[in-house]
């Protein structure tokens, strides 16, 4: 059984997708780029977008009944991979190993001109 996961304190969908689906006790949070859901305006700078859009991913897995300690993978999409290194510092600030596995892929564009798109699987134990 799938249910679609509704968090109103992260950006609503853009498109023809949902925030997150629930599939038993795994989530899959679709990518959440940089908007602050207050004011639904894009941060500036790349280092302010990055933590806008975990602390996006992380209002979806809460509402989903997870935590950020229950992601086992990421993807994050870059359009400019120098900033790999700034990825890595403010994971390291904010989670604890072990963890979650990760892809970092550079791309040539996001929705809205955003720099940095992060998407998430969870598993609740």
């Amino acid at each position: 059984m799938k249910q679609t996961i509704v968090c109103p304190n992260a950006p609503a969908a853009v498109g023809t997708y949902s925030v997150a689906v629930k599939a038993g006790n795994t989530i899959y949070c679709s990518g959440q780029i940089g908007i602050d859901p207050r004011g639904g305006n894009l941060l500036m700078g790349f280092e302010a977008q990055c933590r806008q859009a975990f602390r996006n991913v992380f209002a979806v897995l809460e509402s989903a009944g997870a935590t950020p300690n229950d992601i086992v993978r990421q993807t994050i999409y870059l359009t400019d991979l120098s900033n790999f290194a700034t990825v890595n510092r403010i994971m390291s600030e904010i989670f604890k190993a072990p963890y979650p596995a990760r892809s970092c892929v550079q791309i040539s564009g996001l929705p809205k001109g955003a720099l940095v798109e992060i998407e998430a699987t969870a598993v609740i134990s």
